[in-house]
């Protein structure tokens, strides 16, 4: 299955709503992981530990469903993010 790459900067208020959505959006991506459909999913950090937004990389059957799996995340929904990059990617290491 074709791997996604999905990159997302919070918004101005993005801790808040992080916060406000948080369990929400964990559920989302435990239910994508379950389904075997995560290879790699983490927040992005500034220099203070504060979460600044996500880096996630996952399968999906074509570009058109890696955007719907996306705007459908709560914290997309909820409008954590400020600007969001979705791009197909090739898998080479690790091997």
């Amino acid at each position: 299955m074709p791997l996604f790459a999905v990159y997302a900067k919070d918004g101005t208020d993005g801790v808040t709503r992080r916060d406000e959505n948080r369990n929400a959006h964990v559920a989302y991506i435990q239910s994508a992981d379950a389904d075997g459909r995560i290879e790699f999913s983490g927040p992005l950090k500034d220099e203070t530990g504060t979460s600044i937004g996500v880096l996630i990389v996952f399968e999906a059957d074509d570009l058109t469903a890696a955007q719907k799996w996306v705007d459908a995340d709560p914290y997309v929904v909820a409008g954590v993010y400020a600007s969001i990059e979705l791009h197909a990617i090739r898998k080479v290491f690790p091997k």
